[in-house]
């Protein structure tokens, strides 16, 4: 089953976020608004990007509505979110990604005009926040707003939790050298709240602040407190590096260290946590679909219990595939259907070219309703669900979908129609 997802914001994440979704081939984008983009211009921006370059698809405008690989979508220019009709267009998970919404109470407006949940692509000062592979056991399906945090967030958020697990953090700091966003100005103009910010982004090195570290306390929230950390905003149109320096509990040399992420990245954070040895650099990363790719030869160690570590994102296009991973979530939770290829707890084999899924079907015995299907095994009591986890297979030059865990209540009911 395909889920209709809507996008209000066709910003870079918005409109990164809409390829993720057609090359995983489980969501479908149905609607998209925003009030400042006409139809014409956003084809336009779909089909040619500086960074990640031209589509490789079909992008085309008939009778009013936006159609990529031939498939229709239909396209709003409401200033408000309560004014968009988004069950009307099919559109009941939403992806807020204009930057502005993004507390309960803004974001509930989506929820006016149909939708039933909603994804902010961005941190929030109140909603619940999400990190693939962090913490997604405390996922509940009442939730109806919930935050994909920051993309410097779901960097680093995997590779303190491996090192936590593994040796204890005590403190640390984090620096993001981070590339460039649409919010920098491109040559020196008025920026009255920060000064520094208002400077030319690519002829500067420019010192920031960022929330990303602090927020790590809020997806792992035994380590609130101990991580801070500041941003570093160079002339790199996209592609990041996070810069973790660590105080450990428990010493261990640096080839411990990094054994213990290797596994981690070889293993149940597969497809979310990397792990090179290579003599990477950063365009080596661009569009690469993992949060974070641990530089094994970057990262240094001054003693068993200090520690430098180094880890690349793609800021842009790994980001939009997590929040594609969480609609996933999001929407077959709340539709009570099996979670599809890439996010977790029925065991299922699955096959993937780049754009196509061939997934085998599932063997669900209950207590109370007996439901037989072939291939994968689920037991449940009346409201509990005991599920392994996804094991997934790629045929292509792409990092491998992502493997995660959580306790998701699906009760394998007739799904839920809408």
């Amino acid at each position: 089953m395909t889920i209709g997802i809507g996008i209000n914001g066709f910003g870079r994440i918005g409109r990164i976020v809409l390829r993720c979704a057609i090359e995983d081939g489980n969501v479908q984008v149905v609607s998209v608004n925003d009030p400042f983009i006409p139809l014409d211009y956003m084809a336009y921006m779909l089909k040619y990007d500086s960074t990640h370059g031209r589509f490789k698809g079909t992008v085309e405008t008939k009778d009013g509505k936006l159609i990529v690989n031939g498939k229709a979508i239909t396209v709003h220019n409401e200033k408000e979110p309560s004014a968009i009709p988004w069950a009307k267009d099919g559109a009941l998970y939403v992806v807020e990604s204009t930057g502005v919404f993004t507390t309960i109470d803004k974001a509930s407006a989506h929820l006016k005009g149909g939708a039933k949940k909603v994804i902010i692509s961005a941190p929030s000062a109140d909603a619940p926040m999400f990190v693939c592979g962090v913490n997604l056991e405390s996922y509940k399906n009442e939730y109806n707003i919930i935050s994909n945090a920051s993309c410097t967030t779901n960097c680093l958020a995997p590779l303190v939790k491996v090192v936590d697990d593994n040796f204890g953090i005590v403190e640390g700091l984090m620096t993001t050298v981070h590339a460039t966003t649409a919010t920098q100005k491109t040559v020196d103009g008025p920026s009255h709240k920060d000064w520094r910010a208002g400077r030319g982004a690519g002829a500067n090195i420019i010192p920031a602040t960022t929330g990303a570290a602090k927020a790590v306390g809020k997806v792992l929230p035994h380590l609130n407190g101990k991580l801070t950390g500041m941003s570093l905003r160079v002339p790199n149109p996209d592609v990041s590096v996070v810069d973790l320096t660590a105080r450990l509990e428990k010493g261990a040399s640096y080839d411990e260290i990094k054994a213990a992420i290797k596994k981690a990245a070889e293993g149940p954070l597969k497809g979310i946590l990397g792990y090179t040895e290579d003599e990477v650099v950063s365009t080596d990363f661009l569009g690469d679909s993992r949060s974070s790719i641990f530089d094994a030869k970057a990262g240094i160690s001054l003693n068993p219990n200090f520690v430098k570590l180094v880890s690349w994102y793609d800021n842009e296009y790994g980001y939009s595939c997590r929040v594609v991973d969480l609609l996933k979530i999001h929407s077959f939770c709340h539709a009570k259907l099996p979670i599809p290829p890439g996010q977790t707890h029925v065991s299922n084999k699955v096959s993937m070219t780049t754009d196509k899924v061939s997934m085998t079907t599932i063997k669900v015995s209950m207590t109370t309703d007996k439901v037989s299907m072939t291939t994968n095994k689920v037991s449940m009591t009346t409201d509990k669900v005991s599920m392994t986890t996804i094991k997934a297979s790629m045929a292509t030059d792409k990092p491998q979908c992502l493997t995660l865990s959580i306790p998701c209540p699906l009760l394998f009911s007739t799904p839920a129609t809408s």
